[in-house]
């Protein structure tokens, strides 16, 4: 039989990259050259997949060790957890029909067999090549409402998502089709009992299936397509990266945008408030790893209408540090005092130091208070000492000046630069 391309493999190590993915089907134009291709394919794969054989340290390998559903690990009962493996393992259940966006954005059938979990494209029996998860190896699983549908949906990380309708007729198949076909009423009771069943049968009791529930954590904004609903998750960034930030009760979530991120309450050693401006706020979130220095991941363009529910009903409720005013973070502070000083005391009496303790106002609004009242005393600064006859004195042109005079104006309005700056990188 004349050697082919592994094309699902190169497809999935090269997603992203259609030029080295064409550049390799013309190249390979001899069975050695195939060999050779799906050699470096399958090594690729393994080393995302965390299968190869390193003799360097996995820290090293892996840049955030932090438990995510969307991870794929490596072994099941000692095999390599590849298409092979799971294709030998017979299906007991299969959904068709079903529409994931995380790892890949398509419509899969999903296949559920005494040791895996997989996708497979609808009439082929091969298992999707980075869509295989062995149930003993997952640790999380979440059932989250879709933001911003008018439809209530459900995702399921790896993110598939399910309507609140009952399965189409022929969808639902396999062995345990008759066992399932009571709790098919919706393809969420149909997802939870499949789930929950086949963890438990291959032996991994330590996983739950978690939902968000608005009575623990609901924003303070209402959805806008669903607006008698409450919103159980904040709206913000991660980087360049609009998102979601589900505050569950075993941890944090950021997603559905690829990588998700799951932080585990066990795992937040604290939490800070950070660039406090006129309506957003960022959330510094330090977590530990497993035997290595904590780290922290920063979300932000937090709206600050959430702030009180974040603060109060979660981070106070879990007992997680607040550190938003340890040395690290006082900077904004810092340089509102300085300001105050510079006016030689008159912001002492509308709402300095003296009053600031007892205005029963909390530590990110007296913040965020200090540094808007800076602000206007930089700018009112800015006033007093313009000369409007000293451009003929000045070194350089009068463009010059109008140039660098509309610099310094361009730092008294630095505390709206974040939301700006975000703007761009949407």
């Amino acid at each position: 039989m004349a050697a082919k391309l592994d094309a699902q493999t190169l497809a999935f190590v090269f997603e992203g990259r259609s030029d080295l993915l064409a550049g390799i089907q013309k190249a390979a134009d001899s069975p050695a050259r195939i060999t050779l291709f799906n050699n470096i394919a399958s090594h690729i794969y393994d080393r995302l997949s965390g299968t190869a054989v390193d003799d360097g340290p996995s820290s090293k390998r892996r840049r955030v060790d932090i438990a995510t559903p969307t991870q794929t690990t490596g072994s099941q009962n000692g095999q390599v957890a590849g298409p092979e493996a799971a294709a030998r393992d017979p299906v007991l259940l299969e959904i068709k029909e079903i529409s994931m966006s995380v790892p890949q954005r398509k419509k899969y059938s999903l296949c559920f067999t005494k040791n895996f979990l997989y996708a497979r494209v609808a009439g082929t029996d091969t298992p999707v090549q980075g869509i295989i998860y062995p149930w003993r190896d997952i640790e999380h699983a979440f059932y989250l409402p879709v933001p911003d549908k008018s439809q209530i949906q459900h995702n399921y990380p790896l993110v598939f998502t399910v309507p609140a309708t009952a399965p189409k007729p022929g969808t639902v198949s396999g062995p345990s089709s008759a066992a399932a076909e009571p709790v098919s009423d919706t393809y969420s009771s149909l997802f939870h009992w499949a789930l929950t069943t086949s963890l438990r049968a291959a032996g991994n009791h330590a996983c739950a299936l978690v939902a968000s529930d608005p009575k623990l954590f609901h924003s303070a904004a209402r959805p806008a397509f669903r607006p008698a609903d409450k919103a159980v998750h904040v709206k913000a960034f991660r980087g360049s990266k609009d998102g979601f930030l589900f505050f569950l009760p075993t941890g944090i979530l950021w997603g559905f945008k690829k990588p998700l991120l799951f932080l585990p309450l066990d795992r937040i050693v604290a939490v800070s408030y950070t660039s406090v401006l006129q309506r957003t706020f960022n959330i510094v979130v330090e977590f530990e790893r497993d035997g290595e220095q904590a780290e922290e991941i920063e979300f932000a363009m937090v709206d600050q209408e959430d702030y009180g529910g974040i603060d109060e009903n979660y981070v106070r409720r879990h007992g997680l540090a607040d550190r938003s005013m340890a040395d690290g973070r006082k900077a904004k502070r810092q340089l509102a005092e300085n300001a105050k000083k510079e006016k030689g005391g008159e912001g002492e009496g509308e709402g300095g130091e003296e009053g600031g303790e007892d205005d029963g106002l909390t530590e990110l609004e007296r913040a965020q208070k200090e540094a808007e009242q800076a602000l206007q005393d930089a700018e009112d600064e800015e006033e007093e000492d313009y000369d409007p006859g000293s451009d003929g004195e000045s070194e350089g042109s009068g463009s010059s000046d109008e140039e660098e005079e509309g610099g310094e104006g361009g730092e008294g309005g630095d505390g709206d630069g974040d939301d700006d700056d975000m703007e761009d990188d949407e």
